[in-house]
């Protein structure tokens, strides 16, 4: 599996270079199939892109978007990326798009995991652009080093889906998809800010113990070459 490294100036010509190649991916998806899929993921660092993107003249009406992860926790909460994502991607044109959540309104989050899962399998994946994060503990989507359920979601058999996970690292509950639906997507983009998460990267470029550093399976497994965007 071959990495392919996008070097920015700064965070806004980053955001700027990685909507377009998004953009770009997702229309050619709607010109070929009349569709597209596209799974972000959360936290600060994705908010300017999300807000270049939202702008994109593409049919947005036939693009569906999801989260490669997400805390168990109502979207008003200031911890949901549910609540991210509406308030920096689904704007102006990309309004337009349908949506996905992972968060369920029900008792526990195995519940919430088999109702996502039924709602994506059938429409979704596998997905034309995956852009995802990664922690300072090398973990990407929910994958956390010491995670109930890390053993399963990186398992390549482990059918594609939603699953539960809880770790000590992760705070809240987590939601996630599983490594087997995201690690073949059309294009599968790793999106890192700053030197400590270049550092990061490097550590796990270096080692193969996916228990430790979980982004090591993407790195290392995923069947797309990995595009990795980085400013410092």
């Amino acid at each position: 599996m071959t990495e392919k490294m996008h070097k920015f100036e700064n965070g806004s010509a980053l955001a700027a270079a990685l909507a377009a190649e998004v953009a770009d991916k997702l229309a050619l998806a709607i010109a070929d199939k009349g569709t597209a899929s596209f799974a972000v993921s959360g936290g600060s660092t994705p908010k300017a892109f999300f807000k270049a993107l939202s702008s994109a003249p593409i049919d947005w009406e036939k693009v569906t978007v999801t989260l490669v992860d997400e805390r168990f926790v109502p979207e008003d909460s200031p911890r949901s990326n549910h609540k991210l994502v509406k308030e920096n991607l689904l704007l102006g044109p990309a309004a337009q798009a349908r949506f996905i959540p992972l968060y369920q309104n029900v008792e526990n989050v195995g519940e919430a995991a088999e109702i996502v899962t039924n709602k994506v399998s059938a429409t979704s994946l596998p997905f034309d652009v995956v852009v995802l994060g990664m922690g300072t503990d090398g973990h990407t989507a929910s994958f956390f080093p010491g995670g109930d359920t890390l053993a399963k979601a990186l398992d390549i058999n482990t059918p594609a889906g939603v699953m539960a996970m809880h770790a000590e690292g992760a705070g809240e509950a987590r939601l996630t998809f599983t490594f087997s639906s995201l690690e073949n997507a059309g294009l599968l983009i790793l999106h890192i800010e700053g030197q400590e998460k270049m550092d990061v990267l490097n550590k796990a470029l270096e080692g193969n113990d996916e228990t430790e550093m979980p982004i090591r399976a993407v790195l290392s497994r995923a069947s797309s070459p990995v595009n990795i965007y980085w400013a410092p």
